[in-house]
């Protein structure tokens, strides 16, 4: 068994479609109509047959109070894997991403903590060698 699809609630596909493409890097992978809102999956541009994010729309009513409880407490909706933290953390400050967290040891891995612009907080982590 192995994780295919992992999805992270956006207020506007589009939007985030936007940002999680020209300023992460993702690449999209599906992108199907479905009533008004579209399966929108992208995937790493270093691993284009692996895991899918679904950015998925926030319509349900359940989503507004989880989100806003993770974001009020600053827990991360998910955690992407990088090269380099600190490295990473001064590309995307560059290109105007707003971090809650900046870079910080954590033991046996780097992590730093950004707000996607969708309704998110988003964790990068890189292992120690």
């Amino acid at each position: 068994m192995r994780i295919y699809v992992t999805s992270v609630f956006v207020d506007d596909q589009d939007k985030a479609e936007k940002f999680y493409t020209e300023i992460l890097g993702f690449k999209v992978k599906h992108s199907i109509p479905v009533g008004e809102y579209r399966w929108l999956t992208l995937v790493s541009s270093e691993d284009e047959n692996g895991t899918e994010l679904l950015l998925e729309p926030s319509a349900h009513p359940a989503v507004g109070p989880y989100r806003a409880a993770l974001v009020a407490d600053g827990i991360p909706v998910t955690s992407f894997a990088v090269e380099d933290v600190q490295a990473e953390f001064e590309r995307l400050s560059g290109l105007g991403v707003k971090f809650t967290q900046e870079p910080m040891d954590a033991g046996t891995v780097d992590i730093a903590t950004f707000d996607d612009t969708c309704g998110n907080l988003i964790q990068i982590t890189s292992y120690k060698g």
